[in-house]
């Protein structure tokens, strides 16, 4: 019984060492669940902070996308209205080429007829010299006769005196006057002169200017073919510049699909991130649920340790009693043996009673025999009672009920012995007896039994529970793994970031050089319209600084040129910058497909860790259901066990 007794009290202290690691365990998985929803939480800050950033990114790719598509338009714009103009400038630049070949064919007109009038004067002036030899000539041959008449007779001189006289007179006023109007004439010839000469000089001056301008006008000719050869190499460049327009508005179109594309790729990953968020938040619940389970069973575990040391202090009553109901056995035994002494002095007396004599000896006999097998069943209850008083450690109140009914049931036994007789009784009492030793045989059986079921069931928990531990085990693995990709994707979030940095860089730089065309354009227009009105104020000076204009107008033409070139070397850069960005826009797409098979594998990973945590989760509350069960089979039997006690005690009274 003391062996009994002795393992009974070890697996007491086993089950309540075990206990103590189960509430251990449980407050070491509270402490790990509270870790992984702090790193869940963690996560999901983080998670969020990356939807947000990439939203950010995203909405900022989408208006640098439209601002640049909306500069390239304006580019496009733009280019067109310069062609417009340079078409315009074109045409009003051989406008002014006609107009200055007329001006020249009117020059050489006005020359041609410069030159017949200046004829026509040599010949007048020549006329009026021969007159003038002539009158000069009439002169003379006058002077001689008047000599020769003044040598003559002085009655026919008279005569002839006088008349000659009035004839000279006549003669030399006709002369006079012709020689007035000769010596006017002479005057006005000579003012003519002086003016057919400055006039003439003018012409000559103007012809050196014309045929300067001339020389100049072919020159202009050989400018205006090159200007034309250069505007037609600069109508190639434009349609050039168009062909490269409509392929960049193509490669516009297409970068359009793509970030239509890219766009519904980020709205998919948005729904997907949507989705773990709520599978998330599922098992943020789910887990709370554990938790609170996790705490109930904690509070059931506390509330059971407390219920163990209640029994404890009843099984160290309950030894009190033991002791105390061993003590009033001795004193039954003692008691019995006066009873046996009174019996036997009885038989000596009824010897001679001959026939009741012998059938009471018979019944002593019987008695006696009945008596060592229930001492034999007692000494066996009381093992029994020895090895269930373990068992009676939760059990407070159908101890204090089981007390309650033996102090009634031993108050109504006494009054059965008092109103009995001892021989009676004790028949009665050992059938009774009989009857519950064969109950708790029975009994004790059934315990057995029940016991090995409890054990073997609460191995099956043990290793229900290494499973529950080895699963959680890798349950932490497939997290860190989990955490290790969020890192990975993490760390590609912050270099997207960094590339879409510098693509935005490159963007500003784009828009930048953009400016600057646009501020070289406005010069250019500027200078055109300066251009324009020089060429209007070459229009007008140009019979006296042709030279300088057309030298001007060629250094503009080579600052045009040289201007044209840089646009080009300019394009082609901008070309070299999209078909960079084009790459790494690919790049962009390449990485973003990988993100979805990345999003795709994790999603994959949360469905099997959902699929997990509701296996353990049905598996952890079948092992409850099964404690439960265990407890209420544990607590039915240690009930049935102390009524059996109970009511053994109760025999073994009567009987003593």
């Amino acid at each position: 019984v003391e062996k009994q007794r002795a393992d009974l009290t070890r697996e007491l202290d086993d089950l309540t060492d075990r206990l103590e690691e189960a509430g251990g365990v449980t407050t070491s998985q509270m402490e790990v669940n509270k870790k992984r929803e702090a790193e869940l939480l963690r996560l999901r800050r983080e998670r969020e902070e990356a939807s947000v950033q990439s939203e950010a990114l995203t909405a900022s790719l989408r208006k640098l996308n439209s601002e640049a598509m909306a500069e390239l338009g304006e580019q496009c714009e733009a280019l067109q209205c310069s062609r417009a103009k340079l078409e315009k400038d074109k045409q009003n630049m051989r406008m002014e080429m006609e107009q200055l070949a007329a001006s020249v064919d009117s020059l050489l007109k006005a020359k041609t007829s410069s030159e017949s009038q200046m004829k026509k004067l040599e010949e007048q002036l020549s006329e009026a010299s021969r007159t003038a030899d002539d009158l000069q000539r009439a002169q003379v041959e006058l002077s001689v006769a008047r000599n020769r008449l003044t040598g003559t007779s002085p009655h026919s001189h008279s005569r002839t005196a006088s008349f000659v006289l009035q004839w000279t007179d006549g003669r030399g006023r006709e002369q006079g006057r012709s020689k007035n109007l000769l010596q006017s004439q002479v005057q006005e010839l000579k003012k003519q002169l002086e003016e057919e000469v400055k006039y003439k000089q003018a012409l000559s001056s103007s012809l050196s200017s014309e045929r300067q301008d001339c020389m100049n006008a072919d020159e202009l000719e050989d400018t205006k073919k090159k200007l034309a050869s250069r505007l037609q190499e600069a109508e190639e460049a434009v349609e050039a510049t168009q062909a490269k327009c409509s392929s960049l508005e193509k490669n516009k179109q297409r970068l359009q699909g793509e970030v239509g594309e890219l766009c519904l790729d980020l709205e998919k990953a948005s729904s997907c991130g949507q989705a773990l968020d709520k599978k998330q938040r599922i098992l943020e619940k789910q887990l709370g649920d554990r938790k609170q389970k996790c705490e109930e069973l904690v509070a059931e575990v506390e509330g059971c340790q407390k219920e163990s040391r209640q029994h404890t202090m009843e099984l160290f009553k309950m030894k009190t009693a033991h002791e105390e109901s061993l003590e009033q056995l001795e004193t039954l035994h003692r008691k019995n043996k006066a009873c046996q002494e009174e019996v036997a002095d009885l038989t000596d007396q009824i010897s001679d009673g001959g026939k009741s004599v012998h059938e009471l000896q018979k019944a002593k006999k019987k008695i006696e025999k009945e008596k060592d097998e229930l001492q034999a069943s007692l000494e066996e209850c009381e093992a029994a009672l020895e090895v269930e008083e373990t068992k009676v450690l939760r059990l407070h109140l159908e101890l204090s009920q089981a007390k309650e009914n033996l102090e009634f049931r031993l108050q109504e036994k006494d009054e059965e012995i008092d109103a009995s007789s001892e021989a009676t009784g004790t028949r009665s009492a050992l059938e009774s007896a009989e009857r519950a030793r064969k109950v708790l045989d029975t009994e004790l059986q059934e315990a057995k039994e029940k016991l090995s079921y409890l054990h073997s069931q609460f191995q099956l928990a043990l290793s229900g529970r290494r499973n529950l531990e080895m699963d959680l085990q890798n349950l932490q693995q497939e997290h860190e793994e989990l955490r290790g990709e969020l890192r990975g994707y993490t760390d590609w979030s912050k270099k997207t970031g960094c590339e879409l940095a510098k693509v935005g860089e490159e963007l500003r730089l784009e828009k930048e050089h953009t400016l600057h065309l646009e501020r070289g354009r406005n010069y250019l227009e500027a200078q055109i319209r300066d251009m324009s009105s020089r060429v209007e104020e070459a229009e007008q000076t140009a019979l006296k600084g042709g030279k300088k204009i057309i030298q001007k107008l060629e250094g503009k033409v080579k600052e045009m040129e040289l201007e044209l070139d840089s646009e080009q070397k300019w394009h082609a850069e901008t070309v070299k910058t999209l078909r960079k960005n084009e790459r790494r826009q690919k790049e962009l797409l390449f990485q973003s497909e990988e993100d979805q098979k990345n999003q795709q594998r994790m999603h994959e990973l949360v469905e099997r860790l959902q699929n997990k945590m509701k296996a353990y989760k049905r598996q952890v509350e079948e092992a409850v259901c099964h404690i439960h069960l265990l407890l209420t089979l544990t607590l039915f039997d240690t009930h049935r066990f102390m009524i059996l006690l109970f009511g053994c005690h109760c025999r073994r009274n009567k009987l003593t």
